[in-house]
C-alpha cells in the first residue's frame, strides 16, 4: 500500500525505504521481531572486530584475566584453569601454581606485600576509622588523614598543595572537565591513557592529537591554534591545554619533558603531566620526570599522579599551585560525588610516602629505589644483548618486548607460565595487530637470580619462537649490577 510521501506500509507501520542507486528500495521492516537487511543504524560490531574475536581472540584468550590468589609481591600464586570448549569458558582444577615469578605487577618499589610488623600502623587506622568513609569529599567524607596524606604528597613532591582521590582512573577522567571546557582546546598525545582520553571528551573542549613524544607536531599544532584560533569565530581559545604522561606504560618511554615545558611556555599554554607511572619508580629520589630532568615542579601546572603502583594502595592526587587545587576542592566531580579515599588506604599511603622521604629514620625507601633503578638497567641490558627488540627508555621499569604475530603471543604466555614465570601480554585492539608484545614490570623486590631465571627462560624462548628480530645485538656489556651494593633492610 503506498503513500503520498513516498514511503510504504508493511505489517501495518509506515516506513521510508530509501531508493538505491540502481533504483532499488532498502527495505527496513521487521517482522516477527527480526531485523531484515538494510537497516540504517550503525552495526554494533565492525566485520573485522567480529572476525578478530571469533576467529583470533578466542583461541589465545586464556592468556589473560588469569585469577592470582596472593600478594603481588616478587613471586605470587595462580589458582589454574582449563577449557573444555576451546576458550569459551573455563573452569579452575583446585590446583594453584605456587612461587611463580611476578613480572607483571606495578609493585615498582616491592610494597605490595603481605603483613608485616611494619604495617602495623594500618591496622589501628582500620580498626579506629574503620574500612570506608561512606561519604564524599564535599559532606562528612574529609578526614584528619585525607590532610595529613595531602600535605605529605605536596612535601614530597615540592609544591604548594595536593588533593587525594579515591581513584586513579577518576582523578584523570572527573577532573580534567574541571579545568576546561567549550572554547578552550586540548592538545593530546596520540598514545595517552584511556583516563586522559576519557577527561577530554567529557570536557567538551577541542581535541587535537599529536604524535607521541613528538615535540615538532606539538609545537606546529600550538602555532596553528595561536595563529587560526578557533573554527569559524576565529577568536582566541580561552585555555590551551597539553596532555603527557611521565611514562609511557605501554611504549616504556619517558616524555620529553624539557622541550614541551619550553613550547609551552613559548605559546602561553598549560602543561598537565600523568606520572602514574613515573611517580616514585623514576628520579633519583623517586620524584619523577621533574626530578629526573632536574626541573622545578612548578614548570608544571598541574601534576597527577595514582598511587596504585609504586605505592602499593589505590587512588591518586592532583598537586600544583594552592588556588589550583582550591579551585578542584569545590569543583571536582570526584570531590562532589565519588565516595572518599578510604583510610586504611590512606595509611598505607602515608606508610610508603615516609618511607620514600626517610622520614621513618631509615635509607631503606632510597634503597628501594636504588636498587629499581640497577634492575631495570640491567634488565634491558641483557635483552638487548639476546637480540630482542624492546621499546622505551633506559630508565623506565616497564619493559614492552615485542612478538609482532598474535600466534605467538600465545606460544609465549603459557610457555613462560609453565616455567612458572608469569608475564603480560597485549595484543589489538591496546596495541596494533601486529606489534603485540609481551610487557614486564620490573621490581624493586626483584633478586639478582629472580631476573637471572626470567633471562634465561626469554632466551631460550627468543630461540624456540624466533623472537629476536633485532640486528643489533649488543655483545660486550659494563657490570651493571652489584648484588651486595643495595641489600635492603629488615
Amino acid at each position: 500500500m503506498a503513500n503520498p510521501g513516498g514511503g510504504a506500509v508493511c505489517n501495518g507501520k509506515l516506513h521510508n525505504h530509501k531508493k538505491q542507486s540502481n533504483g532499488s528500495q532498502s527495505r527496513n521492516c521487521t517482522k516477527n521481531g527480526i531485523v531484515k537487511e538494510g537497516q540504517d543504524f550503525v552495526p554494533l560490531y565492525q566485520d573485522f572486530e567480529n572476525f578478530y574475536t571469533r576467529n583470533l581472540y578466542m583461541r589465545i584468550r586464556d592468556n589473560w584475566n588469569r585469577p592470582i590468589c596472593s600478594a603481588p609481591g616478587p613471586l605470587f600464586d595462580v589458582m589454574e584453569r582449563v577449557s573444555d570448549d576451546y576458550n569459551w569458558t573455563f573452569r579452575f582444577t583446585g590446583r594453584v601454581i605456587k612461587d611463580v615469578i611476578n613480572m607483571g605487577s606495578y609493585n615498582f618499589l616491592g610494597l605490595a606485600a603481605k603483613y608485616d610488623e611494619s604495617m602495623r600502623t594500618i591496622k589501628d587506622v582500620l580498626e579506629a576509622y574503620g574500612t570506608g568513609v561512606a561519604s564524599t569529599r564535599h559532606e562528612m567524607g574529609t578526614l584528619d588523614k585525607h590532610k595529613e596524606l595531602e600535605d605529605l604528597v605536596a612535601k614530597f613532591l615540592n609544591v604548594e598543595a595536593a588533593m587525594v582521590f579515591g581513584m586513579g582512573f577518576a582523578t584523570n577522567s572527573m577532573n580534567i572537565p574541571a579545568l576546561v571546557g567549550k572554547g578552550c582546546l586540548i592538545l593530546s598525545d596520540e598514545l595517552n591513557h584511556a583516563s586522559l582520553v576519557l577527561g577530554a571528551r567529557l570536557s567538551g573542549a577541542t581535541i587535537r592529537i599529536f604524535k607521541h613524544n613528538n615535540t615538532q607536531s606539538l609545537e606546529k599544532l600550538l602555532r596553528d591554534a595561536v595563529i587560526y584560533g578557533q573554527p569559524r569565530t576565529r577568536r582566541a581559545w580561552k585555555k590551551i591545554l597539553i596532555l603527557v604522561e611521565g611514562v609511557y606504560s605501554m611504549e616504556g618511554s619517558i616524555v620529553h619533558l624539557p622541550q614541551i615545558i619550553a613550547l609551552k611556555k613559548k605559546y602561553k599554554a598549560y602543561l598537565y603531566v600523568d606520572e602514574a607511572h613515573s611517580i616514585g619508580a623514576v628520579g633519583p629520589t623517586g620524584r619523577g620526570v621533574t626530578e629526573f630532568f632536574g626541573l622545578d615542579p612548578h614548570e608544571v601546572d598541574v601534576l597527577m599522579g595514582t598511587f596504585t603502583k609504586s605505592f602499593g594502595a589505590s587512588g591518586g592526587y592532583i598537586a600544583g599551585r594552592k588556588d589550583l587545587v582550591d579551585y578542584l576542592r569545590v569543583h571536582s566531580h570526584s570531590a562532589v560525588y565519588a565516595s572518599s579515599m578510604s583510610p586504611p588506604i590512606a595509611e598505607q599511603i602515608i606508610r610508603s610516602l615516609k618511607l620514600i622521604m626517610g622520614l621513618d629514620g631509615t635509607t631503606q625507601g632510597l634503597q628501594r629505589v636504588q636498587r629499581l633503578a640497577k634492575n631495570t638497567r640491567y634488565f634491558r641490558q641483557r635483552l638487548q644483548e639476546m637480540g630482542f627488540i624492546i621499546y622505551g627508555n633506559e630508565n623506565a621499569s616497564v619493559v614492552p618486548l615485542l612478538l609482532y604475530m598474535p600466534g605467538k603471543v600465545a606460544a609465549f604466555a603459557r610457555h613462560m607460565l609453565e616455567k612458572k614465570i608469569g608475564v603480560v601480554v597485549v595484543g589489538f585492539p591496546a596495541t596494533p595487530l601486529a606489534e603485540a608484545r609481551a610487557r614486564f614490570c620490573v621490581s624493586a623486590a626483584h633478586t639478582r637470580e629472580m631476573l637471572d631465571t626470567v633471562l634465561e627462560a626469554l632466551d631460550e624462548m627468543g630461540d624456540l619462537l624466533q623472537l629476536k628480530y633485532s640486528r643489533h645485538k649488543k655483545s660486550a656489556r659494563p657490570e651493571l649490577y652489584d648484588e651486595t651494593s643495595f641489600e635492603l633492610e629488615d
